[in-house]
């Protein structure tokens, strides 16, 4: 690891070792996590939350989580934080950062996107990402719409929190733009480097020569590539935490003029969005980004919890971590405090008040 990456996690250490002596961390006394499912809403939506209700451990196929089913939320700091998973993902595997997040006193909300999610993947890729950011609007909507919540809540500040391709939809909520042309511009240029985004989901020689060669030529790219996507900036957001995030994609110009604050984890050995073109980029190009974290040693799906070895260890033989690393996961939970830390920040401020 280079002097300089050494020097920022020991800076993060420090401020975390002082924050958590000042009492800052946040936290709320006597709540357990409670979990249950919107009903009616657009796309299935998990929702996590603070509760008196005692939490037990719940097996959800081979994932075990600890939370009160369907338990009646109780009144933390007033903030909902929106957690968008990444290409084929789900609620589940991002568990412990929402319980984390609950056990800090916020409502947490983790839309399943439609045709991008653990069940359906026909949508996966750019048609997604152009969903993503009005699905997040939806989503803060209904969480609003539920009399259990909507008394708890003050919708007036929102945080989003984006993991992988979920970095789409938290990087768009801040004003972030893209267009297919970065995207194949970017590849074209990066394609070897950035193997683990330009060829994404590609099991075959025969497929990966096919997509390398659709970025032969970039030079004379036809004007509807060059259309940005529209901004679906939801003027409820007023903070984004990103965890390995896409962004590659998105113009250095929008970046440059976000003005909501944005922090960033980072996994330094991440050969899936390798962190040169995706998120060290935001935070070399992104005047109101931080960093939150740097996770040493860990691959791209290192920063999700739980995963069970059933899924883990073959995941690691196809690369992107989990099991295939040399990171400690025992780390996980003090990153989780970051991101926690970070939104207590911005969305309640230092005294815990709102």
């Amino acid at each position: 690891m280079s002097q300089p990456r050494k020097f920022k996690s020991l800076v993060l250490e420090v401020t975390l070792s002082a924050a958590l002596a000042a009492g800052f961390a946040p936290h709320l006394v006597h709540a357990q996590t409670g979990m249950t499912e919107l009903k009616g809403a657009a796309m299935p939506i998990t929702v996590i939350y603070p509760t008196a209700a005692v939490a037990s451990l719940q097996s959800l196929g081979p994932f075990q989580i600890k939370a009160a089913m369907g338990a009646a939320p109780v009144r933390g700091n007033g903030r909902l934080i929106i957690l968008s998973h990444g290409t084929a993902g789900s609620a589940i595997t991002s568990f412990d950062l929402a319980s984390t997040l609950a056990a800090a006193g916020f409502v947490v909300a983790s839309p399943q996107h439609p045709g991008d999610n653990w069940r359906d993947q026909k949508l996966a890729g750019p048609e997604s990402w152009k969903l993503r950011p009005g699905e997040v609007s939806k989503t803060i909507d209904a969480v609003m719409a539920d009399p259990r919540f909507a008394t708890l809540l003050d919708a007036s500040k929102v945080g989003v929190h984006g993991m992988s391709a979920g970095g789409v939809s938290a990087l768009a909520q801040a004003g972030g733009q893209w267009s297919m042309a970065s995207l194949v511009r970017h590849c074209g240029a990066n394609l070897k480097a950035d193997a683990g985004f330009c060829l994404f989901g590609l099991r075959t020689a025969e497929e990966r020569e096919k997509r390398a060669q659709s970025f032969v030529d970039t030079s004379n790219l036809p004007a509807s590539l060059e259309t940005l996507e529209p901004v679906a900036r939801d003027a409820r957001v007023a903070a984004v935490a990103l965890s390995v995030p896409l962004a590659a994609i998105f113009t250095s110009e929008s970046l440059a003029a976000i003005r909501i604050p944005v922090g960033i984890v980072e996994a330094s050995q991440d050969d899936v969005l390798v962190p040169q073109f995706h998120s060290s980029r935001v935070l070399k190009t992104c005047g109101n980004c931080k960093a939150i974290d740097v996770l040493t040693g860990a691959n791209h799906f290192d920063v999700l919890s739980p995963w069970p070895e059933a899924i883990g260890r073959p995941m690691a033989d196809q690369g992107g971590g989990a099991f295939g690393s040399k990171f400690d996961r025992a780390r996980l939970p003090a990153s989780y405090q970051r991101i926690a830390m970070f939104f207590q920040e911005h969305l309640v401020g230092t005294t815990g008040k709102h």
